[in-house]
């Protein structure tokens, strides 16, 4: 049955959920500070801060349920007071509302892991971005009573039109372009990564489960977990170029981290590369019979988009 579904957020993630929505059906409407130039037909627009409470009201009138899949800069500093408030909003908004949400989530606020990252982990105390965000889950987590939330938590993601991921425009998109890929992180550590288009259809298996499966968290399934080296092999193979790759040591990050602040957030989540990360998506997989995307599929895709453009 068709229903009415605000959606904060218009990035990588908040687009090809949008568009999936629409396809099928649902009124659709986008909650941003500024009109996208490519929404679906039929979409509808609203002007709406998520940090301001009276905007993310507005937003949600109507609404039978809300996806939270915004991104703010990826700065600390800025995410201590961002973040704890966009969350209270929505929370608050729902509450008031009686609409459902769906929460694109992270993974940082576990912590350092030696095993891979289950749904019932606690959450970590030390970290800057690890902290924050434990912060956040515990704002939602104390509303169960009041809303009803699911939260999916995600790895690194990538896929066509995802230029900030450490497979962005940097990595596929300096291959596409014939040059070497660029990495920030280490080529050879194992690590999950999450296939967009993946992240979209699991968002909307939430929107469409039963109560019974909100209140909760969900680690987002995942391709089986391989090295940056080898995924981009895998670029280059479906581009008919050699492997060109050029990472900086992790040795090294902290101490560029210490005139380039991009460099400093990503040695905050060190964790996520100083040994293999591996998420157990098993949960999902079994509620919804979740199958992810193979790479052999994603990465070609993802590349080849780069290379026409996208």
């Amino acid at each position: 049955m068709a229903q009415q579904i605000t959606i904060f957020g218009y990035g990588a993630t908040g687009r090809p959920i949008a568009e999936q929505l629409a396809a099928r059906g649902d009124s659709v409407r986008i909650a941003t500070r500024n009109r996208p130039a490519d929404l679906p037909a039929g979409v509808e627009h609203m002007v709406c801060d998520v940090l301001d409470a009276a905007d993310v009201l507005r937003a949600l009138a109507g609404s039978a349920q809300a996806v939270l899949a915004v991104g703010f800069t990826y700065d600390s500093r800025l995410w201590r007071t961002v973040w704890p408030k966009a969350m209270t909003n929505m929370i608050e908004g729902c509450a008031a509302t009686g609409s459902r949400l769906v929460f694109l989530d992270n993974l940082y606020q576990l912590g350092p892991q030696v095993r891979p990252r289950t749904e019932d982990m606690p959450l970590s105390t030390t970290g800057e971005k690890a902290v924050i965000l434990a912060g956040v889950a515990r704002i939602w987590q104390a509303a169960r009573g009041r809303v009803k939330v699911a939260a999916l938590r995600c790895s690194d993601f990538y896929g066509p039109g995802v230029a900030v991921s450490h497979l962005g425009s940097s990595a596929f998109g300096e291959q596409a372009k014939g040059r070497a890929a660029q990495l920030l992180v280490p080529a050879d550590t194992p690590h999950d990564f999450a296939y967009v288009p993946d992240i979209a259809r699991a968002m909307i298996m939430l929107l469409d489960a039963d109560d019974a499966d909100f209140g909760q968290v969900w680690n987002m399934p995942c391709a089986p977990t391989r090295s940056p080296r080898e995924l981009l092999a895998m670029g280059a193979a479906a581009l008919g170029k050699p492997l060109k790759l050029w990472a900086v040591p992790f040795a090294l990050l902290r101490p560029i981290g210490l005139f380039y602040r991009f460099a400093h957030e990503v040695a905050d989540v060190g964790y996520t590369w100083d040994r293999p990360y591996v998420v157990d998506g098993s949960k999902f997989t079994r509620r919804f019979a979740f199958v992810p995307t193979p790479f052999e599929i994603g990465v070609p895709a993802t590349v080849r988009a780069f290379a026409e453009g996208g």
